[in-house]
């Protein structure tokens, strides 16, 4: 009996007013999604304020939540309503620590865990060229783990933007039984159509394909204080690495597909990478 799940990127655009506008756009998208049958929804790095990050600010504290959120709150009550599960990327705020985070819910509406960006960047406009920059270790304290939950019998991980750049976490993710990489993600353009295929479409591609799982990734799209960015939500099959449908550079959208998730075990069938693995030349990422 095949094994399908209907997902959703959200390709949310610029925050411009507070939170509560942004609040607003992702409960009309959630409301499309159960039109449209989705039964989870990941949403972009950080969404729901502008994106801080690339510059430095002195108010900065105002963009971080901690869950549960007054604020927040109508967004999980619309899922909830409409039993959807979500991705949630945000601002975390814990006791003096601050997160670069996304948060799974179920379809219930109860918090079924956080996972904290890993690999957090820091370059600066004159070391890219056209870049605006990412000052993001000035905010962000990185995250310690990487785990895979499990939510009505399916297994996923999450990577964050930069965490994407990285073999090694989706492996890891992989080999704990992931079956789906959700990916929020805040990433503009250099201005450079080779460099946006090289660091956007290739190494989401490479995500799916070398492990043998489904990549669904959810960019912000848009200008916003000098930094565009440039949308191109996908979700990606492993078969192949072959991306099944992809958002334009155009405006926000909610990007929807059908995943078969036995398309996995004949990826992995396919080509026998994982069983000719050698961990005893380049180190252990097996589980826990």
């Amino acid at each position: 009996m095949a094994r399908k799940l209907t997902v959703a990127a959200a390709q949310t655009g610029p925050v411009f007013g507070g939170m509560k506008d942004g609040v607003e756009a992702a409960c009309a998208m959630v409301k499309e999604g159960a039109r449209k049958g989705v039964d989870i929804i990941c949403f972009p790095e950080v969404f729901l304020a502008p994106f801080f990050p690339n510059r430095l600010i002195q108010d900065y504290e105002k963009h971080f939540v901690t869950l549960p959120n007054p604020v927040t709150d109508p967004l999980f009550a619309v899922a909830r309503e409409h039993k959807i599960m979500l991705v949630f990327g945000y601002a975390e705020r814990d006791g003096a620590y601050f997160y670069n985070s996304a948060a799974v819910f179920d379809r219930a509406g109860h918090l079924v865990g956080t996972y904290r960006k890993t690999h957090i960047p820091a370059y600066f406009p004159n070391e890219l060229r056209g870049g605006t920059g990412s000052y993001e270790k000035f905010y962000f304290s990185p995250g310690s783990s990487l785990p895979v939950f499990e939510v009505e019998g399916i297994r996923f991980g999450i990577q964050i933007c930069n965490d994407r750049l990285y073999p090694e976490p989706s492996r890891k993710l992989a080999l704990k039984g992931a079956e789906i990489i959700f990916m929020p993600i805040a990433y503009a353009t250099y201005g450079n159509d080779n460099y946006r295929v090289a660091i956007w479409d290739l190494p989401l591609q490479a995500r799916a394909f070398d492990n043998g799982v489904f990549v669904v990734a959810a960019n912000r799209v848009g200008d916003e204080n000098g930094r565009r960015h440039i949308g191109m939500s996908a979700i990606i099959n492993p078969l192949g690495g072959r991306i099944m449908t992809q958002a334009t550079m155009d405006g926000p959208e909610l990007l929807v597909a059908e995943i078969d998730l036995d398309d996995i075990n004949k990826a992995r069938r396919s080509l026998p990478w994982w069983r000719d693995r050698r961990p005893d030349l380049y180190g252990n990422l097996d589980p826990p």
